[in-house]
C-alpha cells in the first residue's frame, strides 16, 4: 500500500489531537535540543543535581525516548509498511490475541500496559499477521486516551482491509490509577469497538469474544 493512500488512511481515522505550532517545522535534531533543553528545566526545578554521573546525560536520554521511541506514532511518516493481499482464503474469522500494548497516557504522561485482541472478517483483503501488532503499536506510540487507541485501530483496519467486520478489544493497566492518585493494583480498563457483523449480529460478537481470553483473566 503506496504512502498517498496510507496518508489518506490516516486523515479518515479518530485524530489524536495536535496543532501546528514553531517547533512544526524543526528537524529531529532540533527537535531534541528543544526537549533536551525543557527537561533538564524541570529537573532543575525539582531540585535535582544535573552534575551527578547518574542523572546528567538523562535530559539527553528522555528526549531520545520522547521522540524515537514511545511517541515516534505521532510522526505519519512513520507508519508501518503494509501490504495487503487478495482475499482468496474465504471468509472465516480471523483473530489475534493478546497483542502487546504500552502506551503512555495524555492525561499524566505515565505508562500504559496492556492486550489488544483483534478479529476480522475477510471480504477483499487480508493482511499479513505481524501487521497487527504493527498498527497497534504505531497508535499507541502517543499521548493517548485507551476509547480513542482501540477506535483508530479499528477505523484504521476497517479501511485497509476494505470492510466493517472488524472488532477490537483492549484490556489495558493505567499508571495513572496504580501509581498515583487512588494507587489501585487490582483494577484495568476493558475498551471495545465493534463493526460489522460483530455489532449487528450476535452470534459473531459471542464467537469473537468467546475466542479471546476472558476479563477476569487479564493480568500483567
Amino acid at each position: 500500500m503506496d504512502k498517498s493512500k496510507i496518508q489518506e488512511i490516516l486523515k479518515l481515522i479518530p485524530q489524536t489531537p495536535k496543532k501546528a505550532n514553531r517547533y512544526s517545522e524543526l528537524e529531529n535534531v532540533e527537535k531534541l535540543a528543544v526537549i533536551e533543553s525543557h527537561f533538564r528545566e524541570i529537573m532543575l526545578v525539582l531540585g535535582l543535581d544535573l552534575e551527578d554521573d547518574s542523572l546528567m546525560d538523562t535530559p539527553r536520554r528522555v528526549a531520545k525516548m520522547y521522540l524515537n521511541e514511545i511517541f515516534y506514532g505521532l510522526d505519519e511518516s512513520k507508519f508501518p509498511k503494509i501490504t495487503v493481499v487478495e482475499n482468496k482464503m474465504g471468509s472465516q474469522m480471523v483473530t489475534e490475541s493478546n497483542i502487546t500494548v504500552n502506551s503512555t497516557c495524555e492525561h499524566h504522561f505515565v505508562t500504559i500496559v496492556g492486550k489488544a485482541h483483534i478479529s476480522y472478517i475477510p471480504s477483499k483483503n487480508v493482511l499479513g499477521l505481524s501487521k497487527f501488532n504493527r498498527i497497534v503499536e504505531f497508535f499507541s506510540a502517543r499521548p493517548q486516551v485507551q476509547e480513542r487507541l482501540t477506535e483508530q485501530v479499528q477505523k484504521c483496519l476497517q479501511l485497509i482491509l476494505e470492510t466493517e467486520d472488524v472488532a477490537v478489544v483492549f484490556d489495558a493497566v493505567h499508571f495513572c490509577v496504580r501509581s498515583r492518585g487512588v494507587k489501585d493494583e487490582s483494577s484495568f480498563t476493558r475498551t471495545s469497538a465493534l463493526g460489522g457483523v460483530f455489532k449487528t449480529d450476535p452470534a459473531s460478537r459471542a464467537e469473537f469474544f468467546n475466542t479471546i481470553p476472558r476479563s477476569d483473566s487479564f493480568s500483567i
